[in-house]
């Protein structure tokens, strides 16, 4: 009877284990969904069907050793210390918090000011935490640092490995100053050697223990450099990136360091500048990610220099692929889940669905007849020429339309006054939250930013000032 018992419960743990989607994953996307404006709600809308969203910390080490103009922390955020003890107990909690509300499984951004400026094993420690609350996180770095400070944070203290695969996004642009070798650039070219740099890094790790990684790379666009952005699109795309972003600048944090109208650069000029760049349409109305005048994402592929959409929109045949996907297998974690325990749900799913296996193949053959079709991609897999590339422009908000949105919307007002009507709209499809589990609330991240920064790091000020007495 014991045995049959044991028995029993392995093959019911199994089940559960390959159950497609999570209960409490079901439950937070369709909070996520309800949640969302109505106007956001499309067919092509991922934020509540696939992804319950990304999520950042706050309040942890809002210190860096560059500065930037903008510069979207306060002006107190470099006058706290590093302090790892703190850290790890904000990261710890603000990610319980994000399990209970979010369920499972979702995408973690480390993030404050410059995570580099943790010891290797406070980095490590957080990235753990984050991971242990299910997150898959994410480092975000200015990339000036020594590729020691790498190694000892991937390996511990006896030379093995830590993680079998790190992310990091590493942030770039001429509007940084003080980059080690490149103090004061004046074009963005100037700092294409260091963003090579950057990732040949990750390829000697790589080499040397088997580590693999997903790297992005950010970039801030403001009258200075918008110019230069097709440019840097051509120099960057092919040095090793599975993501580009562009952030178009914003009226955020230490107001010393605006110095220009970043109001004449939108998500339009940037994506123009991107394509011209690839020399070629970068479709993006395939799949979306929360509200468009915040986030515009492009999710494909490159094949010897030419990107691909994973659905082409123009296309009835992928944007159908696209609706079953996210009917039937949009709550399944296709990453970080084992291949064979990933396998297990995708075929569970489909069980109920035979008739998507057709939809499937339609999509495949749309895909390879737009790609040259299956050898010209198994040819370019084999010599190294295939890989992701999601192309981003996110655009945040100005702390003068945040502050009043924000605060209307505690009150359970809808403003009158049309902008701050549309900033509600964009702050309610937020796809970017921060935890409070002091107050029970998830905060989009330009409220944090434009609303709860200045005084928090005011308070990190007094809590870790920089010279311990």
């Amino acid at each position: 009877m014991g045995r049959r018992r044991g028995l029993r419960a392995r093959w019911h743990g199994l089940r559960e284990r390959t159950r497609p989607v999570h209960p409490e994953t079901e439950r937070a996307l369709a909070e996520r969904w309800a949640a969302l404006p109505d106007h956001v709600r499309t067919p092509a809308q991922s934020l509540g069907r696939h992804a319950v969203g990304c999520e950042g910390t706050h309040g942890v080490f809002p210190k860096c050793n560059l500065t930037c103009t903008p510069c979207y922390h306060s002006a107190d955020a470099n006058k706290v210390r590093i302090d790892g003890g703190h850290t790890l107990h904000e990261v710890t909690r603000q990610m319980a918090y994000l399990r209970e509300r979010r369920g499972p499984y979702a995408h973690a951004q480390l993030i404050g000011g410059e995570v580099s400026l943790l010891s290797p094993d406070d980095h490590a420690a957080a990235l753990q935490a984050m991971r242990d609350a299910g997150r898959s996180p994410m480092s975000m770095t200015h990339g000036d640092f020594e590729p020691e400070y790498l190694r000892a944070l991937v390996t511990g203290p006896d030379g093995k490995p830590r993680f079998d695969r790190v992310s990091f996004a590493a942030h770039f642009d001429s509007l940084m100053r003080g980059r080690r070798g490149a103090v004061r650039p004046r074009t963005e070219a100037e700092l294409n050697p260091f963003r090579e740099r950057f990732v040949q890094m990750f390829r000697d790790l790589r080499a040397e223990t088997g580590l693999r990684y997903y790297l992005a790379h950010n970039m801030t666009v403001t009258p200075a450099n918008v110019g230069q952005v097709a440019e840097t699109v051509r120099a960057v795309v092919g040095m090793g990136y599975s993501m580009m972003s562009f952030q178009p600048a914003a009226h955020v944090g230490d107001e010393r360091r605006w110095k220009e109208s970043y109001t004449a650069v939108d998500a339009d000029a940037v994506w123009a500048q991107l394509e011209e760049g690839m020399g070629q349409r970068i479709a993006h109305e395939g799949v979306e990610f929360g509200d468009p005048r915040c986030n515009r994402v492009a999710f494909g592929f490159l094949l010897d220099g030419r990107w691909h959409p994973v659905v082409d929109p123009d296309v009835a045949a992928e944007t159908a692929a696209r609706d079953a996907f996210f009917a039937h297998y949009g709550g399944i974690a296709f990453s970080n889940t084992p291949p064979a325990v990933l396998v297990v749900k995708v075929l569970r799913a489909a069980r109920r669905h035979p008739g998507d296996a057709r939809i499937a193949l339609r999509w495949a053959r749309s895909l390879l007849r737009r790609t040259g079709g299956l050898r010209a991609v198994v040819r370019g897999a084999r010599a190294g020429r295939l890989g992701l590339m999601t192309f981003e422009v996110h655009s945040f908000m100005d702390a003068a339309d945040v502050g009043p949105a924000w605060e209307l919307m505690q009150q359970g007002i809808e403003a009158e006054d049309p902008q701050l009507r549309a900033t509600q709209e964009r702050l309610a499809a937020c796809t970017y939250s921060m935890a409070h589990p002091e107050t029970g609330q998830l905060v989009p991240a330009c409220a944090q930013h434009s609303v709860l920064d200045p005084a928090e790091n005011a308070g990190l000020r007094k809590l870790l000032p920089l010279t311990v007495v």
